[in-house]
């Protein structure tokens, strides 16, 4: 029987209650379908996976793009998506408030709105207007009750202002703002992660990977409740796609077709 909207979302609700969990993020459909089959339990979007399948670069598409790639992730598995909605492709908080109601459309069971201009002079929004908007993204969930978990992202040490106290205190207004997940991706020290963790607590807590290097294991200790990897898959499909394809440009030669993973198993995997 297939699997509601509805309880999708519920389900990814529960999975935040303990323990921790890996959302991994695949970067279209078929990836959805490969993680949903190793037993995953939810999954997240990823703007630079995305971005780079439709030749663009990350933060380079628009809401169209993403909301058709949202509802086609969607309907593809039967596990809960998470939206990396961006900034949520406007700054005024009631323009974002209405692009979050369509994202809700789509069908996923949670969305992040981050806190970045793209404005190397000035890379985060004033606090206050940053605060205004995780407030309307949180009306615009309500407003038909749908249930998406909202996350709150501080996007601080990604543009390199390495300020925990900034991100703590952003965290926290965004959190009484009604962000029900908290994320400053970049953080990487087991000390920056326990503050974080500790200063929205019980709230939970998304940890991304790649930037500090722990395992499951060490983020729950940490209390960390789920863990995102953005767009590090996708860069591991085009890494072993560029060193093939250099090695045919470069040498003539195909000896990396070799390493590919096998045909047959792909087609028994879509069926």
């Amino acid at each position: 029987m297939p699997v509601t909207t509805a309880e999708k979302r519920a389900s990814f609700r529960q999975l935040h209650q303990a323990g921790c969990f890996i959302l991994p993020n695949p970067f279209d459909v078929g990836t959805a379908k490969a993680l949903q089959s190793l037993g995953f339990k939810a999954l997240a979007s990823t703007s630079a996976g995305f971005a780079w399948t439709i030749g663009k670069a990350d933060n380079r598409v628009t809401l169209e793009d993403v909301l058709g790639h949202l509802e086609s992730l969607c309907a593809s598995v039967d596990l809960p998506v998470n939206a990396d909605f961006e900034g949520g492709f406007a700054v005024e908080p009631a323009k974002v408030g209405a692009n979050v109601a369509r994202a809700v459309k789509t069908g996923v069971a949670g969305l992040s709105i981050e806190d970045s201009t793209g404005d190397k002079a000035k890379p985060l929004f004033e606090r206050e207007l940053a605060i205004e908007r995780i407030r309307a993204a949180r009306a615009a969930i309500d407003a038909d009750n749908s249930g998406v978990l909202l996350t709150g992202r501080c996007e601080a040490f990604l543009w390199g202002q390495a300020d925990l106290g900034l991100v703590l205190d952003r965290l926290r207004a965004y959190s009484d703002a009604g962000a029900d997940c908290l994320y400053a991706p970049g953080i990487k020290t087991k000390e920056e992660i326990a503050a974080v963790v500790k200063a929205v607590h019980p709230k939970p807590v998304n940890l991304l990977i790649g930037a500090s290097g722990l395992s499951l294991k060490e983020a729950g200790e940490l209390g960390v409740r789920r863990i995102s990897v953005g767009g590090s898959l996708a860069r591991n499909a085009w890494a072993g796609f560029m060193k093939a394809a250099r090695e045919m440009a470069e040498q003539g030669t195909f000896t990396e077709l070799a390493h590919g993973y096998p045909g047959g198993e792909l087609n028994r995997l879509f069926g």
